[in-house]
């Protein structure tokens, strides 16, 4: 049997994956499409196979319900907030993702390197300075920055990037602190921390490395910043709704020398340009965005998208 897969991010570039969606049915691709041309077309289709990352589309109400054949949703990726998840488990629809794909995923460490990229470039003031270049300065006073080895790290949460990012950070030397309390560090060369304040108070870069949940969403507001270095650095590579974004642009202007690196912003897929964040960054140089790059290296994809892939076709037809 012929199935119908409706593919809502850019895969063909991606070696191996539409050979292997195209072997499950009929396939259509539509690399960037908006919420309404996805309702206009899913009626019939048996699958969407998507990801956050590229797809401005929020994957809920409006478009489960038109989708009536519709019999799994499949994102190659870990995370799933651009899924409704609530109202897909009342229809009973399946979603096939990269969560608990263990040994998938632990191959894959672009994300913790942009965030050590984002830490150095931060850190250096890359962007500033080249932008000045090519306006016709040639002046490192304005650009100097700080070092590794003589830094403190916090990490919050130790889970597979965290657990990179960390390592990362201590082959430059740096002090790492680490606060998950649902993870034990083993490495006695990091240093974890009981209580979230310590990690705030205490460290001149932070880098978020958690999960959204219920208890995560919004966990960096102005009780955290208040705690923060005035020059404090914070990287985000995880996902934008942990950061109250109107209390982080209100440090950021009481702080000149605070500084944020980001891949991620507040209701990203929905709602992205309306981030009072990315508003500041107009006319602010403290602030590096991203657009959601975190896993998009080539060997990443193949990886990510590829198992993905494959899982839609054992889903299909039973086999890896």
């Amino acid at each position: 049997m012929n199935y119908k897969i409706l593919v809502i991010t850019p895969v063909r570039h991606i070696l191996g994956v539409p050979e292997v969606l195209n072997s499950i049915g009929e396939v259509t691709y539509m690399d960037d499409p908006s919420a309404e041309e996805v309702v206009s077309v899913i009626g019939d289709y048996d699958a969407i196979f998507t990801n956050p990352n590229k797809s401005k589309v929020f994957i809920g109400k409006e478009i489960l319900d038109a989708a009536k054949s519709l019999k799994v949703i499949c994102t190659a990726s870990t995370g799933t907030n651009h899924i409704d998840k609530s109202y897909v488990a009342e229809l009973g629809i399946p979603i096939i993702a990269l969560t608990e794909e263990r040994d998938v995923i632990n191959r894959i460490s672009s994300t913790a390197e942009l965030a050590f990229s984002l830490t150095l470039a931060s850190l250096r003031h890359v962007v500033k300075s080249h932008k000045a270049v090519l306006e016709g300065e040639w002046n490192y006073e304005r650009y100097i920055g700080r070092q590794m080895n003589c830094l403190t790290i916090g990490s919050i949460g130790y889970g597979r990037l965290g657990s990179m990012y960390s390592k990362y950070c201590k082959a430059f030397d740096s002090r790492v602190l680490v606060y998950d309390p649902y993870k034990k560090v083993e490495d006695q060369k990091i240093e974890q921390v009981d209580n979230l304040k310590d990690l705030l108070k205490n460290s001149d870069v932070i880098a978020i490395h958690v999960h959204v949940t219920e208890e995560t969403i919004g966990m960096m507001d102005k009780s955290c910043f208040d705690l923060m270095k005035k020059d404090v650095v914070l990287v985000n590579t995880a996902r934008g709704d942990m950061v109250n974004e109107v209390d982080l642009v209100e440090f950021l202007k009481a702080n000149s020398s605070a500084r944020v690196a980001t891949d991620v912003l507040s209701d990203e897929i929905r709602n992205r340009m309306n981030s009072p964040l990315l508003e500041y960054a107009l006319d602010s140089d403290q602030v590096i965005i991203t657009p959601h790059i975190g896993g998009m290296c080539r060997e990443a994809q193949e990886i990510a998208y590829g198992h993905a892939a494959k899982l839609l076709l054992n889903f299909f037809h039973g086999f890896r």
